[in-house]
């Protein structure tokens, strides 16, 4: 982690790890950045006890919104996937988005969305997943870079694309069918 000192609240500079002095009294303010960090956010899923509050959505109803998603044929799916990161430049990563988690949530599932809208259902359950990800990928560093927000996105990666409960028996015949003919 880096500190980034605020001095009467005006960015004054960037402190790395070690041992310094700061001024009392609210004079200087300190907020510490991870830069060497990995950070992530999942979408449609949440692990329990993570350190960073914006790793996940917090209630359910919210994960299955993230997730529910309609493909360029019309059809639904349910996408659930994983977005890591690092903070690139921490003063731009404080000081150019007010919220810098939710503003990535937010361009994650966007993008996810647009992408996951420009193909048909049997694309993203089965052929497309490595496509989706690294157009993913390009689409979401471009419009990070827009936002300013000092980020770079390491990696988007797909955990599980499934069609809708409601239909799944349905679907399965489908591929079953598929199979035997082919």
């Amino acid at each position: 982690s880096v500190g980034i000192l605020l001095r009467y609240g005006k960015y004054s500079n960037q402190v790395d790890p070690g041992l310094h002095f700061k001024a009392p009294f609210g004079i200087d303010r300190v907020y510490k950045v991870p830069i060497r960090r990995q950070l992530k956010a999942e979408f449609g899923f949440g692990t329990e006890g993570s350190l960073n509050p914006d790793q996940y959505s917090p209630s359910l109803r919210e994960q299955e919104q993230e997730k529910s998603m309609v493909s360029g044929d019309l059809n639904a799916a349910l996408v659930e996937w994983v977005v890591q990161y690092r903070v690139r430049d921490p003063k731009d990563f404080l000081f150019e988005v007010r919220a810098p988690g939710d503003t990535l949530r937010d361009a994650s599932e966007s993008v996810m969305r647009e992408v996951v809208g420009d193909r048909t259902v049997d694309e993203v359950i089965t052929v497309g997943r490595q496509q989706m990800e690294d157009v993913a990928q390009q689409r979401l560093q471009e419009l990070i870079d827009r936002y300013a927000m000092g980020l770079s996105i390491d990696q988007i990666q797909l955990k599980d694309v499934n069609p809708p409960r409601e239909v799944q028996a349905s679907f399965n015949e489908v591929n079953e069918a598929q199979q035997e003919r082919e």
